[in-house]
């Protein structure tokens, strides 16, 4: 297999010879280190497998009526996102309960990808929506070239109500495609259709609006003018389309185009034979879309953050020869990868990031750490402080006393009508420049005004500066990718990424640079580059308070433990041995539909966020359930129905992680990052261990590596400052170095080891109850000796454990260095 990296990274092609089959089998016993050890490339090969596929539907027996006396009128509708951007329907059967269609369908399909066919009856309504009556979601991937088969599709065992269908799978000899693929995702070859509009003659110009239309393209459709820019429509390949022009004025008139017609790279001039004055000419030029992916397909670290590695573990071996009084050089592959993760939690964790920070400098432990995540309120932390290339490196008594003066500040003024003006003509300019519109992005701006003086222009991919010479730790933020409505958190949720190099879902293994988040793409491609979002937008994501459902809403307002108990009960899980090839969909009866409408109401966001989905458009490799990498962070069945899955999205909707888990260790968890050590800092109040053994119990449905999260009945009513949790059965599950909120030993001493003075005893009394404590997530605003004790407490939990941190480094150095010895 011949291997390079292209700009944005490697990507599997598949290219016809054995070595596809090859993969899919080292995939499947979990060798992925093979692609990381080998990173494939694109070739510039065609890859054989397109078939063509026959289906006949053919008739059904034994349908409902939908009254007592009339019988349905059906029709079958047919949908297969990977070969078609149309929902074919036969015609329809009126008044009877065994209709007979007979009708065949053709689609063109690729062997390699995982095409699911959705089949549905409709019973035909002339004054309401057509009702469904039967849906089924067949896995083509059953059949083989060659294959004749007839298949009839139940409702109930039990029942009469069947569907029957025949299929013929014929493979084309003469046809071939370029795919890009991580084993998960498969990017096809794109087509690019440029459009202008003229006029005939020298009449003057007409001022009417035409509808262009490309079905299945990333544009959809388009209003254009007679003399504008030509405009592009970025389409596959490999589908059947056809270009439709529609006078909006006329709309009986339109113009239909097949591009198969159209030859590749030359002009093709057609007059519109409009019956209004003057005559329309229609340009069109048809090419090759861009061959380079601007989606990094792979599931291992970015080579800018294997780079930053390399550069970073020279910093921590210095450090750690120090802060462990080591005699020798540690070598490289001894250097244990130490990272520090924040939880989320308001003004609350932002502040208390900045005094546990404090404390890791001070103790000269700083330096050690490679990574630090932050969730919700410790993202607004770690933002601000890498404005500063040199953060680490400096004395943090300045930028503590900035936060403290943004954080004991009235807030009265952020909503003031001068305020109010900006925002608006900030987010009129953003939808100017072809961002989607959200709610999301006026809290944003909010927030920051809550934050700061002025604006600030600072963005994600800035912080590269600060990661130049390997001088501070890699950022990693986190957020919640979920659906927009229909489905809870707790039912669907994946886990998003951001770091200075790359925005990305490990789930998928796909991946963008930070400058380009919330650009439009199109099947792997950048189709429009929209100017980066000023991080301000992004922190809004990270701590996007407002795209709760009914269903969030009522876990907030619960004992978390307790409701999350009852949704891990009665999720399904999916064994990656037992993917439906064939699904039979329940449809809505009148119970059902009264079901249905409280479902909505309980999970419909009515402030999501919406973000231009950079997976749109790729389709699914055929093994892609079987991927190592993709079963890490699944939640329900959905992730074995890849037609429902984020790529067939149009918009991201990202939120706060907290509304499934309030932690940011995800990230850190991926086995290509190979952290050794965690310190976990947590900032909620109540349940010290309440969210880390939640994440515990995920990692160990999910079978991800993570040391048992079993504190003693004391550590449960009197957590300590610090806790140890180990698997030394499992080398590979992280050490977790776990600090709560508390303030056992900070009400009697001022500092380690000395006592507070008895009018310093109130400095030490700090209110940390999850009911009436000044630092609940909901207040906004510190009162400057509030702001002083939880700046002191959290310093001091750091500085107080030294001895416990530096037996954790010691305990990292010695697993890594057991790690590589020879056996």
């Amino acid at each position: 297999m011949r291997g390079r990296a292209g700009p944005f990274g490697s990507g599997l092609v598949l290219d016809g010879s054995p070595w596809p089959l090859l993969w899919a089998c080292l995939v499947s016993f979990g060798l992925s280190s093979l692609q990381q050890a080998c990173p494939p490339r694109p070739l510039q090969a065609k890859v054989p497998g397109t078939c063509l596929l026959t289906i006949r539907v053919l008739q059904a027996h034994g349908l409902p009526s939908k009254d007592l006396v009339t019988p349905s009128d059906c029709y079958v509708s047919l949908w297969l996102p990977t070969a078609s951007s149309h929902r074919l329907q036969t015609r329809t059967v009126k008044n009877s309960r065994n209709p007979v269609w007979n009708q065949s369908f053709r689609f063109r399909i690729h062997s390699q990808l995982k095409n699911v066919l959705q089949l549905q009856v409709f019973d035909q309504d002339l004054l309401t929506s057509d009702d469904p009556m039967l849906s089924v979601l067949f896995d083509l991937g059953t059949l083989q070239a060659g294959d004749f088969r007839r298949e009839s599709f139940s409702l109930n065992p039990q029942g009469e109500e069947r569907l029957e269908v025949e299929f013929r799978l014929q493979r084309l000899t003469d046809c071939a495609e370029q795919l890009f693929s991580n084993g998960i995702l498969v990017a096809r070859e794109l087509s690019c259709l440029h459009v202008r509009l003229e006029e005939a003659g020298d009449q003057k110009q007409s001022e009417g609006r035409v509808q262009l239309v490309v079905p299945g393209s990333c544009e959809g459709q388009h209003e254009a003018s007679v003399g504008a820019d030509p405009f592009c429509f970025h389409c596959p390949a490999c589908w059947e389309q056809e270009l439709g022009i529609l006078l909006q004025d006329a709309p009986q008139e339109q113009l239909k185009v097949p591009l198969r017609a159209l030859p590749s790279g030359q002009v093709v001039r057609l007059v519109f034979p409009t019956s209004q004055e003057p005559l329309m000419r229609v340009e069109l030029r048809k090419e090759e879309g861009p061959r380079e992916l601007a989606v990094r397909l792979g599931c291992g670290p970015c080579a800018e953050e294997q780079a930053f590695l390399s550069r970073r573990k020279r910093v921590v071996a210095r450090a750690l020869k120090q802060a462990l009084q080591l005699d020798d050089d540690l070598q490289e592959d001894e250097i244990p990868v130490v990272a520090v993760m924040a939880t989320g939690g308001g003004i609350r964790a932002m502040v208390s990031l900045y005094g546990q920070l404090a404390g890791l400098r001070e103790l000269g432990l700083l330096d050690c750490i490679s990574y630090i995540t932050g969730a919700s309120g410790s993202t607004w932390a770690l933002a601000n402080l890498y404005e500063d290339p040199e953060w680490s490196q400096k004395d943090l008594a300045g930028p503590t006393a900035t936060l403290k003066t943004q954080v004991t500040k009235s807030k009265l003024g952020v909503l003031a009508p001068s305020h109010l003006q900006r925002y608006w003509q900030e987010l009129a300019e953003r939808a100017r420049q072809g961002h989607p519109t959200c709610f999301t992005d006026l809290w944003a701006l909010i927030s920051e005004a809550l934050l700061h003086d002025e604006p600030h222009d600072h963005t994600l991919s800035a912080q590269r500066e600060a990661l130049s010479h390997g001088q501070n730790p890699l950022p990693i933020y986190c957020a919640l990718n979920t659906k927009e409505k229909n489905l809870t958190t707790f039912e669907f949720g994946e886990w998003c990424e951001f770091s200075p190099y790359e925005v990305g879902f490990p789930k998928y293994g796909a991946f963008i640079p930070s400058e380009l988040f919330g650009s439009e793409f199109f099947m792997g491609r950048l189709t429009k580059r929209l100017p980066e979002s000023r991080i301000c937008f992004l922190e809004g994501i990270w701590s996007n308070l407002y795209a709760a459902n009914l269903q969030d809403s009522l876990y907030w307002a619960s004992e978390p433990s307790q409701f999350w108990d009852r949704w891990a009960q009665d999720r399904a899980t999916l064994d990656k041995e037992q993917v439906p090839l064939l699904k039979i969909e329940e449809t809505p009866t009148g119970a059902g539909r009264i079901a249905e409408f409280f479902t909505d109401l309980l999970t419909r966001r009515p402030l999501a966020q919406a973000t231009h989905n950079f997976l749109r458009g790729l389709h699914f490799h055929k093994d892609y359930f079987h991927h190592p990498h993709f079963s890490t962070w699944k939640a329900t069945k959905l992730d074995g129905l890849p037609n429902q899955l984020t790529p067939a999205e149009p918009h991201l909707c990202l939120l706060d992680v907290g509304y499934l888990i309030n932690t940011s260790f995800p990230p850190l968890l991926r086995p290509t990052r190979d952290v050794d050590l965690i310190l976990s800092l947590d900032y909620n109040l109540g349940g010290a261990f309440q969210q880390l053994q939640l994440l515990g119990r995920l990692c160990q449905a999910q079978g991800i590596p993570f040391p048992p999260i079993s504190p003693s009945p004391e550590e449960q009513r009197q957590p300590r400052e610090c806790h140890l949790f180990l698997d030394p059965a499992c080398p590979d599950a992280p050490a977790v170095l776990h600090f709560p909120l508390v303030d056992g030993s900070f009400r009697e001493y001022e500092a380690p080891g000395i006592p507070r003075p008895p009018e310093e005893k109130a400095a030490g009394e700090v209110n940390l109850s999850s009911s009436d404590s000044p630092y609940h997530y909901s207040k906004l605003t510190y009162s400057p000796e509030d702001a002083d004790k939880l700046l002191c407490l959290t310093h001091y939990n750091i500085c107080n454990n030294r001895e416990r941190l530096l037996e954790a480094l010691r305990g990292a150095l010695q697993r890594r260095r057991g790690r590589h010895q020879p056996q």
